[in-house]
């Protein structure tokens, strides 16, 4: 299908008084940076406001945010910022919005309002925070909104249901349907079944797990994998996870407590979350059982647990430091490492990274890969047909999930007799507007992907990130060219200064009578200005470079007067 023309938000057709419009501005096509636009009346509701964690192609880069360039002339317009659940993919991004318009209400349940107002303080912002339970509702402006309970990989997950003149939407939020969750909070099956009473008008489903068979297995079933970990540890556990898996977490206290070891957090993010956890009763543990690192080290190995973040491979984690031994924590023979969280997409290279250099390192590691010791925290095939059919919803736009969960989930909706015609597989920035009951994608707004790298915002470029790869594959030529400016020619053989690949000082030989060429020719046409002097020079080093060294540096010219 064509895709339709990209306009500024400002620019689409007006809506109707009695019209809503959706669009996401992360979210689809992707795992991470989940935010999604409603608006109605004139004002704006924005549900999720997360962070895209960087591929191993985008050096440098600390997160990804979502692009509201389409918003900022109309931040005002806001009326509140809705969160499902406190993970970073779904609330990373809202210190960023919230620096460009602090006053935005932000509408969420304790514990994750607890884990954004940690990260408000880092940022300076003073937040205006509204706390929710499942069962609450709430107006802001034209947007009704319902809170209903859901289940997933942390707590206080909420799905959320927006009524306004347009009809009725349900908004899943990250969930799933286990039936004996570690802290007895079941997804509110029977508030999704009345809203389908009611007539949900558009269902945005997560899909993320729409192509896994069957129903994801219950926290509760990885209890005897944890459990064996800590049996048969001869030595230290060192648990990586997650800073917000609060569930894992608990788990891995009590099997602590269970065979008499004591527990460490490390990392800035994980004692900073797990001490809010404790602190609001999410997490809990007997007295003595969570002690600081100086105290471990006092203790045997085998009365040791240590809990850190970097199970997703990233590179200044906790985790990745000990497998390349940059960490006060030296991983050794008999150690074990339990990797207890999912592999999210696009992470494999680094993970498997680790895992070999903590296994060269003598740790015995435990991951998804060879014992039972992660469950998914969202809803298999067996699930979202289940929710289908307790909703009957008129309306589909599966959310959350890369190309293949997105078709995959909205085959299911087919599948239970929603009409083809209002199936929608949208992507970032489409528009879809729901009106007279249908909803339908009418045109769409410009995204990109905003860069954040070190205190910079949205600065970073593609066309820097390549020069970025070509540094790290290719290496950099500085080539020094002294110029007698009376004659332009090289006074006299030109310098050059080689990093990142391995060569040898003949290996350049061959550059001097191509610059000489080039120089030559610059000066029959009088050109003796030092950029267009420069931009030859590269031309001219990077089609040497190509033919010589079968390589394509970056060439940093500098030109300097005999």
């Amino acid at each position: 299908m064509t895709s339709p023309v990209r306009s500024p938000m400002a620019d689409l057709p007006a809506l109707p008084d009695d019209a809503l419009r959706i669009v996401a501005l992360g979210g689809l096509g992707e795992i991470g940076r989940n935010m999604t636009v409603f608006e109605h009346q004139g004002a704006l509701l924005v549900v999720d406001c997360g962070v895209l964690f960087p591929e191993e192609h985008q050096p440098g880069v600390d997160v990804i945010l979502p692009d509201w360039t389409a918003l900022r002339d109309r931040l005002a317009d806001i009326t509140a910022i809705v969160l499902t659940h406190g993970h970073e993919d779904h609330i990373g991004a809202v210190p960023y919005l919230l620096a460009e318009r602090p006053d935005i209400p932000v509408i969420g349940s304790r514990l994750t309002l607890s884990f954004l107002s940690a990260k408000l303080t880092e940022h300076r912002i003073t937040p205006a925070l509204v706390e929710v339970r499942e069962g609450g509702k709430l107006d802001r402006g034209p947007f009704s909104l319902e809170f209903l309970a859901v289940n997933h990989s942390i707590p206080d997950g909420l799905a959320v249901a927006v009524r306004t003149r347009a009809g009725l939407v349900l908004h899943t939020g990250d969930f799933k349907m286990d039936q004996f969750p570690l802290d007895k909070r079941i997804t509110d099956l029977r508030g999704f079944a009345r809203l389908g009473e009611e007539g949900v008008d558009l269902f945005l489903v997560d899909s993320t797990n729409a192509d896994v068979p069957g129903f994801t297995t219950s926290e509760r079933d990885l209890a005897p994998a944890i459990e064996a970990v800590f049996r048969t540890a001869p030595r230290r556990v060192i648990v990586s996870s997650f800073a917000s898996h609060v569930h894992r977490i608990q788990q891995v206290l009590d099997a602590a407590h269970t065979h008499g070891r004591k527990v460490a957090f490390v990392g800035r993010s994980m004692v900073r979350n797990m001490g809010l956890a404790c602190e609001l009763g999410y997490l809990t543990a007997p007295d003595g059982l969570i002690v600081d690192t100086q105290t471990l080290e006092r203790l045997p190995d085998n009365k040791v647990t240590l809990v850190c973040t970097g199970s997703q491979g990233e590179p200044m984690a906790a985790l990745a430091r000990m497998a390349s031994g940059r960490h006060t924590i030296n991983v050794g023979d008999g150690d074990t490492v339990l990797l207890a969280s999912s592999l999210i997409p696009g992470n494999e290279n680094a993970v498997y990274r680790i895992i070999n250099g903590l296994t060269a390192r003598g740790a015995n590691v435990v991951h998804k890969g060879n014992a039972k010791v992660h469950v998914s925290g969202h809803a298999s095939v067996g699930e979202l047909v289940y929710c289908y059919n307790i909703v009957r919803p008129s309306n589909v736009v599966p959310i959350h999930g890369e190309a293949r969960h997105l078709k995959a989930n909205a085959d299911l909706a087919l599948s239970t007799g929603v009409a083809r015609d209002r199936v929608l597989i949208a992507g970032n920035g489409d528009v879809i507007d729901l009106h007279d009951g249908h909803a339908a994608i009418t045109g769409a707004v410009e995204v990109h992907e905003v860069y954040v790298d070190g205190h910079t915002v949205g600065v970073l470029t593609e066309d820097s990130l390549a020069e970025r790869r070509a540094l790290g594959q290719d290496g950099v030529l500085t080539v020094i060219a002294l110029i007698d400016r009376d004659t332009g020619l090289l006074a006299e053989g030109p310098d050059v200064i080689a990093r990142g690949f391995v060569h040898d000082e003949s290996a350049f030989e061959s550059l001097a009578p191509v610059l000489e060429k080039t120089l030559a020719g610059a000066a029959e046409r009088a050109v003796t200005a030092t950029a267009e002097l420069e931009r030859r020079i590269v031309r001219a080093t990077e089609s040497w470079a190509r033919k010589a060294l079968r390589r394509q540096p970056v060439v940093v010219p500098v030109v300097i007067d005999a």
